[in-house]
């Protein structure tokens, strides 16, 4: 009988919660339809279709907090299906509208993004399951804000009828500098310490509505230019916030160095005490 019961309870936690795996599905799947749309020469529908899945990924970690249904198979789910919509999706989007054109150029771009996208998704899981990473800001560029500043060019191109091969080489540094962004260190304001819980003015809720006339009226261009002036301020960030700028702060990993200074400082302690048994010997 203690077995039995043992079983049953088992049986209980297995599974996984449906509401929070049911919009991650639904950003997996709208990055595929971006892909899919690409190929179909229908950029502007695949980059509205990536910024379709920005917001069922941030649902879905919300939801999950709030209805309690948080899961290690729904984090790794989450990290699978990011690297498919923001570094897959966004990649193919931009190498099919202009970066085919580049020949060799071209796909190196895509892939240094994709490539930045999964060091970046493994980084910040890392650093989240040590419980070392400050929530209030991202360590590099997050991937969903890289995903919309390749999208959002790519829909700015499609909407005003931009050749693609007149700007295919301005695509394929915003490609690589969005790659590269996201496996820097520079800071982000991450907005995890905002109390969305807690009372504001009216004015806030004012300009809350403004911000969205604003977006309404040119949602591509308006859409582009904020995500880039994000991508812009993590450089400005660290820069005005440091005393003096050092590699480890643009790129690298900050650990090894604190590491290399504690082991110098053991070994000079180390040849200190050797030099005072010396001297008393």
């Amino acid at each position: 009988m203690p077995e039995q019961n043992q079983e049953q309870g088992a049986n209980k936690h297995r599974g996984i919660y449906l509401l929070p795996n049911l919009l991650t599905t639904a950003g997996l799947f709208s990055g595929f339809y971006a892909i899919v749309a690409s190929m179909n020469e229908r950029y502007e529908m695949a980059a509205i279709a990536i910024f379709i899945a920005m917001v069922f990924d941030g649902l879905d970690g919300r939801v999950a907090r709030m209805t309690h249904t948080e899961s290690d198979f729904g984090a790794e789910y989450d990290s699978m299906a990011d690297i498919v919509s923001f570094g897959m999706a966004p990649a193919l989007v931009a190498y099919n509208w202009a970066l085919a054109d580049l020949g060799k150029l071209g796909w190196l771009a895509a892939f240094i993004f994709v490539a930045g996208g999964a060091l970046r998704l493994a980084r910040f899981n890392t650093a989240h399951n040590s419980g070392a990473a400050d929530k209030r800001y991202f360590q590099g560029l997050a991937i969903p804000s890289a995903a919309a500043i390749v999208a959002g060019l790519v829909w700015v191109g499609a909407k005003y009828e931009v050749d693609p091969t007149n700007v295919s080489l301005i695509v394929a540094l915003f490609t690589i500098c969005c790659g590269l962004l996201m496996v820097s260190n520079f800071r982000y304001h991450s907005f995890k310490d905002v109390d969305w819980r807690g009372k504001v003015n009216f004015l806030a809720i004012l300009v809350v509505v403004l911000a969205f006339v604003v977006v309404a009226t040119e949602p591509a261009l308006v859409l582009f230019v904020l995500f880039t002036v994000y991508a812009i301020s993590g450089p400005v960030l660290t820069i005005k916030n440091v005393s003096k700028l050092k590699l480890e702060h643009v790129i690298g990993d900050q650990h090894c160095d604190e590491d290399a200074d504690f082991k110098a400082d053991d070994k000079s302690k180390a040849a200190e005490a050797e030099k005072s048994e010396d001297k008393k010997e």
